[in-house]
């Protein structure tokens, strides 16, 4: 008999005009004891709707199931389970990891507190007892110095680091089936794979089977034994990892798959400087003495030096703290820094208004960075305004109009707002402001580290478009190694603040030399 087993799951989402939205349509899965299962599938495929209706976290009633629909656990049914019921499964026999620990985790408690809370409710603890087996947790997820993190709240900790605190509040309980919903999406690969051996190692230890829910195939076949791939709320493949990932039977996984392996960057070196830096340095102060004197500081930039040729794209990888995104903010002077940066044999900020149109930058979050306030016409054509206020506004709203389509999106999403639009499209609009623009370079800070497979091969393939159209240059941030194999002419690695190693992508890939730059391609390799 199977842990866990989901028969004819059809979901629906009620509307406010009384229309319905079918999320899941006729799902059938089953977990074995011990097992790993990979759920895969775009933004909106039903994965996640799948996951949280195992534990009766979806919005009822605006949420409802077919009579046919059935969650067996424990000869138990789920599916319209008393909640006093559910409560004593929630966290104690199924867990559940969220995609964003920092929305997950109450800012205002420390990290001890929240682990506690979940003890507290399922075991009958004593609170020396309850405090031992948080330092336990701590630790069985390589927390450095449980005993202080405890006191920590979850702004002070890393990215990696709070995501082993909501793996330690999942697994307090031994629980009996983990849910990890996209746990390691955000993260560098080096982190990621920890994240990934830290389940594996758990999952041994524990006995604990396994549903991981990500967009990443590559990284679903790694882990899983078997996957499921879902498209538009359907169940269109299923079967062990390995047969799904070298036979996929329906065109959407080979698309899946095919997405996982893009091509590197043909373009040929051409050689031509248009962006010089020169021992740029960007510190923070972390302490100050009683007369406001930094006595403490953190090189976030360590004296780096690099170029970027005309037409081309420049890689800079590291882990989150590296210095690359503070690197590139010092470039569009975004970030106090000292050292010198030129285009063309030209120190920018000696006239930074003459030059700053010719650098852009896309920031990682879209969603973020394009005012919720404003329409699209409105977002895309700010920088005209404040450039070319001579403009008619016919002229602006043609010149919006041409920018819109060169970024492959209809001229009637100009009234409407960001809210409306996916996370690949919201990223066009990003595109779309700073090329308005028509910059020398632009800086994409982490452009596709939020999106699906499919949908980062269609952002790549745009960037790639427009480079060879406008001989763009590019500085594309990422801890996507893929991603920057895919974009990359000259590769950039960063580790604390400094420089480890340069080279072209094929030297960096085929050939690397430094043991950090060794780790992260070891890392992003299947």
């Amino acid at each position: 008999m199977s842990m866990l087993e989901i028969k004819h799951l059809s979901i629906a989402f009620n509307g406010r005009k009384n229309d319905k939205f079918q999320a899941v349509n006729d799902v059938n899965l089953k977990l074995e004891q011990g097992e790993i299962l990979g759920i895969v599938g775009e933004s909106g495929s039903g994965k996640s709707v799948t996951a949280l209706s195992v534990l009766g976290l979806l919005p009822y009633p605006k949420a409802e199931y077919t009579t046919e629909s059935s969650i067996i656990f424990e000869n138990q049914e789920l599916i319209g389970l008393d909640e006093k019921k559910f409560q004593q499964i929630r966290g104690n026999k199924i867990a559940f990891i969220f995609q964003e620990p920092m929305s997950s985790l109450n800012p205002l408690h420390k990290i001890g507190k929240q682990i506690a809370e979940s003890l507290k409710l399922h075991q009958n603890l004593s609170r020396v007892e309850i405090k031992k087996r948080t330092v336990e947790l701590l630790e069985a997820v390589k927390i450095p110095d449980p005993q202080n993190k405890m006191n920590a709240y979850p702004f002070e900790l890393s990215g990696g680091q709070r995501q082993r605190v909501m793996i330690a509040m999942a697994i307090a309980n031994n629980p009996q089936i983990l849910i990890a919903d996209e746990p390691t999406t955000a993260l560098d690969v080096t982190i990621q794979e920890q994240i990934i051996d830290l389940l594996m190692e758990l999952k041994k230890k524990i006995g604990m089977s396994i549903i991981f829910i990500s967009h990443n195939l590559r990284l679903v076949h790694k882990i899983a034994d078997k996957i499921a791939v879902m498209y538009k709320g359907k169940l269109i493949e299923y079967g062990s990892a390995d047969t799904v990932f070298t036979t996929p039977q329906h065109s959407y996984t080979k698309k899946l798959i095919s997405s996982n392996l893009l091509l590197k960057n043909n373009n040929k070196n051409k050689n031509d400087v248009i962006l010089r830096a020169e021992d740029v340095a960007v510190s923070f102060p972390l302490k100050k003495n009683l007369w406001g004197r930094v006595v403490k500081e953190l090189k976030a930039v360590d004296n780096v030096s690099f170029t970027l040729n005309k037409g081309e794209t420049l890689g800079i990888v590291g882990e989150s703290g590296s210095g690359k995104t503070t690197l590139a903010l010092s470039v569009v002077n975004l970030v106090n820094h000292i050292g010198k940066i030129y285009i063309k044999n030209n120190n920018i900020f000696n006239e930074v208004n003459k030059f700053s149109k010719d650098l852009q930058i896309v920031f990682q979050d879209p969603y973020n960075s394009l005012n919720p306030r404003m329409n699209i016409a409105q977002i895309i054509g700010e920088g005209l305004a404040v450039r070319y206020p001579q403009l008619s506004i016919t002229e602006r709203l043609k010149k919006i109009t041409e920018i819109i389509n060169e970024v492959e999106l209809s001229p009637d999403i100009l009234s409407k707002y960001p809210h409306e639009f996916s996370g690949g499209q919201r990223q066009r609009i990003a595109l779309a402001r700073a090329l308005i623009l028509n910059p020398k370079i632009i800086i994409l800070d982490e452009p596709t580290s939020a999106l699906d497979v499919t949908v980062q091969a269609q952002v790549i393939g745009l960037l790639k478009n427009l480079q060879n159209k406008y001989d763009l240059s590019y500085i594309f941030i990422s801890h996507d190694m893929h991603a920057v194999r895919a974009m990359a002419h000259q590769i950039l690695v960063m580790k604390n603040g400094k420089i480890v190693e340069t080279g072209s992508v094929d030297a960096i890939f085929n050939n690397p030399t430094h043991a950090y730059t060794k780790q992260l391609i070891h890392a992003s390799i299947l």
